[in-house]
């Protein structure tokens, strides 16, 4: 099966050219990479790591320097169809970058690509760092919290809606039911209304044929059954109006409850945590910028240390003598002089100015965690606030709805009361006339049209009824149909929701399972003296964050050793040999390269500063390496460069 790295490395252009001037210690010069390994191969101080730089520098790193006596720079890469292009230029004391490198953001090169000896990720090993958050770092883990919480809001929508479903579907036996017995009933209706009409057809007949001249009585009929059915609907809408009134203060017993519930007495405490808020907030502003103000000092102390010889030499070796011996004052104390101020401080001082520096960011760090994680907290306070008070303001202008509904309805009822009223004198009215005009020999006829009336009244309210339950059924039928999709991005949010609960998880588990793989085949080939396993283990701890205490997971590095007799035992990283700190930190960086494919995204992988391992092992190292980066440089002096085998590019003249 094909690797996605082997897929990329296919996709990737063969060649690159890639132009610097003014870079480091370089001048000016041009070079051109083929895929696959490329050993820049000299002496200290012939501009290895300046190359490198320039390739930095046309990626997008901002961890490059401009030549001591230079104003600006540049670098420009040519990498198939395209040219990206990096310019530095020097001025208030401080070096400013534009142009359009390769990358956008450089973050995750610099961590796991770009391993010259100041790389972050080689030195976490040997300074003991916390390798966990450094894999961590690329990772938004605030952006996956949101995305998490989107989701689970989502999924509680749906959560509800089904349920509503639910509801509606246990409501379809009792409605199908309901409709069946209104059906029998509207038959039974139907026969009743058929014998009593043609009981009166048969009336009216015989009367027909008595008493031609009773028409106006039958006139008097046809309205008194007319007013009468006028009469039922009238008292039907007063029922409804009624039904609903009561409806509706139900509901406002429900709402004024609901309001009874809420707190409005929350301004002080609102604007009082809106203060905290953005005193938290300038807080964590504030420490961001001394921890990134931190960071470059750090990074500019240690491309001192780095740079130190190849700058000052300039770029070649003189006839006086090795340029690095040139650097060494006579008192034994080494001291560098720094190409920005042009003063000399001695090196052990750096060193330990760069380790208070690291711990000072380390401070900051911390607490900036404590910062977030209190105004999470305020802001999850002040959003609870805020939607008390919107769900009260929405349930008062409910109420005053529901209080001007009742009263629309009460001033129909009064309406309908007199209308009912007036209906109902007219029927007196009507009765009593009929009563004039009728004989002996038509007493029954009123008694029949009355019974016609309230049958036909009766069957109109029963198909009303059946036509209502109708309605509702194919109404909840329509709803069920959206259940199917439901469900189904109901089972796409769980699926999401597992990916983004476990994507920071799978990330560390990746990152110690690609190390310690890792370590363990360089091990078995590399075969370092009574050095038998070195791996990450992976553990949580409840830590602090704010008021709360949470589980976080740590990296802890383990060292397993062997006596002369076979006896084994665990051992620090403080006891590791300079060329096993080497390697351990190099297998972390390509754990970290692995585990966040920073192969898509970056062609280069550069290795710096390997004169700690011997040339063998280099040679493993670097052939190990090979597998994993489209363009693997290497900076090695001439004798490690000649252990390296197989068909390779080699620069030796920059």
């Amino acid at each position: 099966m094909e690797s996605s790295f082997d897929s990329e490395q296919r996709r990737m252009p063969n060649q690159a050219t890639l132009s610097v001037d003014n870079i480091g210690g370089i001048d000016e010069t041009e070079v051109t990479f083929q895929q696959g390994v490329t050993v820049l191969s000299g002496r200290n101080a012939t501009n290895r790591t300046s190359l490198l730089q320039g390739i930095m520098a046309a990626l997008g790193s901002d961890r490059v320097s401009l030549k001591a006596d230079a104003d600006e720079g540049g670098a420009t890469l040519s990498f198939g169809d395209e040219t990206y292009h990096r310019s530095l230029q020097r001025g208030g004391g401080t070096v400013v970058t534009d142009g359009d490198p390769y990358l956008d953001d450089p973050e995750l090169a610099d961590l796991f690509a770009f391993l010259l000896e100041s790389n972050e990720a080689r030195r976490a090993v040997a300074r003991g760092d916390d390798l966990r958050e450094l894999i961590m770092r690329p990772v938004d883990t605030e952006a996956i919290t949101a995305e998490i919480e989107q989701y689970e809001q989502r999924k509680r929508d749906i959560d509800d809606r089904l349920a509503e479903l639910d509801d509606l579907e246990n409501r379809l036996p009792d409605l199908e039911a309901k409709r069946t017995r209104v059906v029998d009933e509207i038959d039974r209706l139907q026969d009743e209304l058929e014998t009593a009409q043609a009981a009166l057809e048969d009336a009216n007949v015989d009367v027909e044929e008595r008493r031609a001249d009773q028409s106006e009585l039958e006139e008097r009929l046809d309205e008194l059954r007319e007013t009468r059915s006028e009469l039922e609907r009238t008292r039907d809408r007063v029922e409804t109006e009624r039904e609903s009134i009561e409806a509706l203060e139900t509901e406002r017993a429900e709402v004024e409850e609901r309001l009874d519930e809420l707190s409005t007495g929350e301004e002080t405490e609102l604007d009082r945590l809106e203060a905290e808020i953005d005193v938290l907030q300038d807080e964590k502003a504030e420490l961001s910028e001394e921890i990134s103000q931190l960071q470059s000092t750090i990074q500019f102390n240690e491309q001192l240390l780095e740079e130190s010889t190849e700058i000052l030499g300039g770029g070649e070796a003189t006839d006086s003598g090795p340029v690095t011996d040139q650097l060494l004052p006579d008192d034994d104390s080494e001291t560098i002089t720094c190409w920005t101020c042009g003063s000399s401080v001695a090196r052990d001082q750096i060193e330990t100015t760069i380790e208070q520096l690291r711990s000072a960011r380390q401070d900051r760090l911390e607490e900036r965690s404590d910062v977030s994680a209190e105004l999470d907290e305020k802001r999850s306070t002040l959003d609870e606030i805020n939607e008390n008070r919107s769900a009260y303001r929405r349930a008062e202008r409910r109420l005053e709805s529901i209080d001007d509904e009742i009263g629309r309805r009460r001033d129909r009822i009064d309406e309908l009361t007199a209308e009912r009223e007036a209906l109902t004198d007219e029927i007196d009215d009507l009765e009593a006339t009929i009563d004039d005009l009728e004989t002996e020999d038509y007493g029954d006829v009123l008694e029949q049209h009355r019974e016609v009336n309230q049958l036909e009244f009766e069957l109109e309210r029963k198909e009303r009824e059946r036509d209502e339950i109708d309605d509702e059924i194919a109404s909840i039928e329509d709803q069920l149909d959206e259940r199917d999709r439901l469900e189904a991005e109901q089972e796409d949010i769980r699926e999401a929701l597992t990916e983004l609960r476990t994507r920071i998880d799978q990330i560390e588990a990746d990152a110690v399972e690609a190390f310690n793989e890792h370590m363990e085949n360089l091990l078995d080939t590399l075969e370092y003296d009574n050095l038998d396993r070195i791996w990450i283990d992976r553990t949580t701890r409840e830590v602090r964050e704010g008021r709360r205490k949470v589980s976080k997971s740590t990296f802890d590095l383990k060292i397993v050793r062997s006596t002369d007799d076979g006896a084994a035992y665990e051992d620090s990283i403080d006891h590791l040999s300079e060329s096993e700190r080497e390697v351990t930190g190099l297998v972390f960086a390509l754990a970290g390269y692995l585990v966040h494919d920073v192969y898509e995204t970056v062609p280069f992988m550069l290795l710096d500063s390997l004169e700690a391992i011997d040339s063998a092992r280099i040679a493993t190292v670097v052939d190990y390496f090979e597998e994993y980066a489209p363009f693997l440089v290497v900076a090695l002096l001439e004798e490690d460069a000649q252990a390296i085998e197989g068909d390779h590019g080699v620069i030796s003249e920059i």
